[in-house]
């Protein structure tokens, strides 16, 4: 199926990069939700539209923009365009992107992002770009097409999410919908027998449903508005993967769904700090394991301790990057007794930020064990450590652990009690130890198609090809 692929992407891209050469350049104003999770993927693909001569208005909170300025490999092209978020009771005045609250304060941080519209509205009359990137904010698509300026819905979610949970395709109509609804796909979904939920991921699916996300909106509602007045939607991926669902959205929504390509990670501009160089230095190549589980989802205190239990448990060497469990200043006090003394060198557990993208890329790392964001997968799908899969209780990221340990088959995701969505010690070193070990069926056929899903997303052109359509595309909705 993957040579298919390469085989298949290879005849047009002549053909796509000619046409999006020939193009004029565009003016893009990006507008992601507060979150550094939106906010580093999209400056990804403002790179590469960059890269070809198009001008990016990347509009960004403030002090945000120091984070992201590293990030930004065209200056003369990408602009950063520093708004305040507005002040909204409840949330912390220094507040300005998601990781800088608890999950329960995210409303309010979507109350402060809708009450831009006014500043946005003088913005986008001064910048008068062609087209505006936007994925939270419902009310946009009625003010740019006021100011006769082009809309995206763009999602870094997988379309895969969308089309099998969204409102347009469930096609709800104000119908309160249920476990049972979500055990089946919508009509017309073109592939189901990757997407099976367990019990809790159910109740949590339809409690998500009633999620108030901000001035009194459903966080589906507002999902569902901006992909209904958008101009077009889009999505990270390509069409030899994810093509299906984009299609099957364009027939549900009657618009045209791009596809960016997988936005894979430029090489940073940066070198791995030195004391995990020589950490990481001290093992045999593809021996050790590195989980990170994600900037903004702590563990629960029992969680936090099983999956260092189970690490230790392998017998690899180890380098977990964790948030502090809740209620828990530091990872030390969070430590389960006497873990320190026992993996002493050979385990290490750090509550800062690490550079990700530089450890996968150490060949001592052998293991990637990932909460299922899509930019985590993805950094770690072109590099050769073997990945398991343990997704946070977040709809895209359970169904990036379905999609590639079912469907694609490149990992192996940790078992969770199907009532409590509890993972053991026992669990965690189960599923390393599959894709670790030789003489296991199912981890020699997991290596095997991550090697070929690596070969792919790596080959000649592919991402470019893939670009240069999006870009062609876009100029097509002028």
């Amino acid at each position: 199926m993957l040579l298919f692929f390469v085989q298949r992407q290879t005849t047009t891209k002549t053909e796509a990069a000619m046409d999006s050469a020939s193009a004029a350049p565009l003016h893009v104003a990006i507008f992601p939700w507060f979150a550094m999770g939106h906010l580093t993927p999209i400056l990804h693909l403002s790179n590469k539209l960059a890269q070809r001569g198009h001008r990016i208005s990347f509009i960004v909170p403030k002090r945000t923009q120091t984070k992201l300025q590293h990030l930004n490999l065209h200056p003369h092209l990408i602009t950063f365009v520093p708004i305040t978020v507005p002040r909204v009771d409840g949330l912390p005045q220094d507040a300005e992107t998601t990781s800088d609250i608890p999950f329960s304060l995210f409303p309010l941080l979507a109350t402060a992002l809708d009450r831009t519209e006014k500043d946005i509205e003088l913005l986008l009359r001064e910048l008068k770009p062609q087209f505006v990137f936007f994925d939270f904010q419902h009310w946009l698509p009625n003010l740019t097409r006021s100011l006769g300026i082009k809309s995206v819905a763009y999602f870094i979610v997988n379309p895969l999410s969308i089309a099998y949970l969204g409102n347009g395709p469930r096609q709800s109509q104000g119908r309160e919908l249920t476990e049972v609804d979500f055990m089946e796909p919508p009509q017309g979904f073109p592939d189901d027998a990757c997407i099976k939920f367990q019990p809790h991921e159910l109740r949590f699916l339809v409690s998500t449903r009633k999620l108030e996300f901000g001035s009194g909106v459903f966080l589906y509602d507002r999902l569902h508005t901006s992909t209904c007045l958008a101009d077009a939607i889009g999505f990270k991926g390509c069409r030899e993967i994810e093509g299906p669902y984009a299609e099957y959205l364009e027939t549900v929504y009657g618009k045209p769904v791009l596809l960016s390509g997988p936005l894979l990670p430029e090489p940073p501009n940066t070198t791995l700090e030195e004391k995990w160089v020589a950490w990481l230095g001290r093992f045999k190549p593809g021996s050790v394991i590195f989980c990170a589980y994600g900037s903004e989802s702590p563990l629960p205190q029992n969680q936090f301790q099983e999956l260092l239990l189970g690490l230790e448990l392998t017998g690899f060497p180890f380098l977990a990057a964790l948030k502090p469990p809740n209620g828990f200043v530091s990872i030390e006090e969070a430590l389960p007794e006497g873990f320190s003394e026992r993996v002493k060198g050979r385990g290490v557990a750090c509550g800062g930020w690490v550079q990700q993208q530089l450890i996968l890329e150490h060949p001592s790392v052998g293991c990637f064990i990932t909460h299922c964001g899509a930019a985590s997968v993805t950094e770690a799908l072109v590099n050769k450590c073997q990945l398991v899969f343990l997704p946070r209780l977040g709809a895209d990221h359970v169904i990036n652990a379905r999609m590639f340990s079912k469907k694609l088959k490149v990992g192996v995701e940790v078992e969770k009690g199907d009532e409590d969505g509890l993972f053991t010690k026992e669990s965690v070193c189960k599923a390393v130890k599959t894709v670790m070990e030789d003489g296991n069926e199912v981890g020699r056929k997991v290596r095997e198609n991550h090697a070929k899903l690596r070969n792919f997303l790596l080959s000649d052109s592919l991402e470019s090809t893939c670009v240069d359509g999006f870009c062609q595309q876009l100029q097509d909705l002028l």
